[in-house]
């Protein structure tokens, strides 16, 4: 029996002999040097906030740092713009402060960036580090925030991690990854998500686990209801070139979300026809990144995308658009409940209009519409 000392596969089926040399075709393709030494924390470490937190995310915050001192491994259940990145600043305060290394993973690069930047802002005074594909220069840091991916170069080596959008692809699912996780950590985890899997949410039921839950934004508004609408593919085409017009006209941003690819390059090739000043992105784009940064520093009025914006990305006074909502392969109920949390996230513009635009409604559009209300209900 051989197992793989860099994710765990004892499966043979995945394990390889070249030139008398065993290698794990599960885990082939992570290459590269590993993370060593460790970075001394300074004095001070308390986060520098320019807003206070809510009564509630203050009580939460707490009782996370206490669970971490006990050593208690915690989930945090927060909808959609509650503010589950704040929640982790007090317990990661408290870690650095003792001398412990902190890790805050991500399953995709872009959600990373953009968390650097906000926890660069929030931790001045320490050295926080963004590893991802194509930035691996630096693998040391007081914060590392880095990708799902890259953990593998971290073996027993974080006090703490939190990890954020535990559901998301390509993390969700995938056994590899999910070793990799386990053997980078040497303390505890803390876990966030506003659609956690009936395994994550019984693993947590257990001894040595705990779950705080937050059902409300930070703001106190009602997350927007996504509406239905029913009809043929010719037909939705031109009701989201009316929807954009009158958005241009107020000003406002917009994300249109498409299944694929492909129709992510169709869909845009016929509404540039009809709007201008608009753009798409998707995994494969190699501009994607400074699309992205043109569009919120508002150069461009709307985005057509794939799923990758579907979550940590926070733009004022957002709309949504979702076409082809029915497609229950890349559409589940978590899916849309983070799509149509994209809107209303600031205080100053909490409104926000969604549309799930179908051939048909599918249970999983109108799950998502039924776990949104209840949520709601919270306030």
């Amino acid at each position: 029996m051989w197992t793989c000392p860099k994710c765990g596969n004892s499966d043979l089926r995945y394990v390889g002999n070249r030139n008398g040399e065993i290698y794990c075709r599960k885990c082939i393709s992570f290459k590269g040097r590993l993370a060593e030494v460790k970075e001394n924390a300074p004095a001070n470490v308390a986060p520098d906030l320019k807003y206070n937190l809510s009564p509630e995310q203050v009580e939460l915050s707490k009782r996370i740092v206490l669970n971490y001192s006990k050593n208690i491994s915690t989930l945090v259940y927060a909808v959609c713009g509650a503010g589950k990145t704040e929640l982790s600043y007090g317990v990661i305060s408290y870690a650095v402060r003792k001398g412990q290394q902190v890790g805050f993973a991500l399953p995709r690069r872009d959600v990373v960036i953009e968390l650097y930047d906000r926890i660069k802002a929030a931790f001045p005074t320490l050295k926080v580090t963004a590893v991802y594909g194509g930035h691996t220069g630096d693998l040391t840091g007081n914060i590392i925030i880095l990708t799902t991916h890259q953990l593998f170069r971290y073996p027993n080596y974080f006090d703490l991690l939190v990890m954020d959008e535990i559901d998301a692809f390509p993390f969700k699912g995938d056994d590899t990854l999910m070793e990799m996780y386990r053997r980078s950590l040497k303390g505890n985890c803390v876990l966030m998500t506003a659609t956690p899997s009936k395994s994550v949410l019984e693993e947590f039921k257990k001894p040595g686990h705990d779950i705080v839950e937050l059902r409300t934004r930070f703001h106190r508004h009602p997350i927007p209801v996504p509406i239905s609408i029913v009809e043929p593919q010719f037909l939705m085409k031109m009701r989201i070139v009316t929807k954009l017009q009158k958005y241009r006209r107020e000003n406002k941003p917009v994300f249109v979300f498409t299944p694929s690819i492909v129709e992510c390059e169709e869909l845009f090739s016929f509404l540039r026809k009809f709007v201008p000043n608009g753009d798409y992105v998707h995994s494969k784009k190699s501009t994607r990144e400074e699309t992205i940064k043109r569009f919120k520093n508002g150069e461009l009025s709307y985005l057509v995308t794939t799923s990758v914006l579907e979550r940590g990305v926070t733009v004022k006074d957002l709309q949504v658009i979702v076409m082809n909502a029915q497609n229950k392969e890349i559409y589940d109920e978590a899916t849309l409940i983070q799509i149509a949390g994209r809107a209303g996230r600031k205080a100053d513009a909490p409104d926000g209009e969604v549309c799930f635009l179908a051939t048909k409604e599918s249970e999983e559009m109108k799950n998502a519409i039924n776990e949104i209300k209840s949520s709601n209900t919270h306030l």
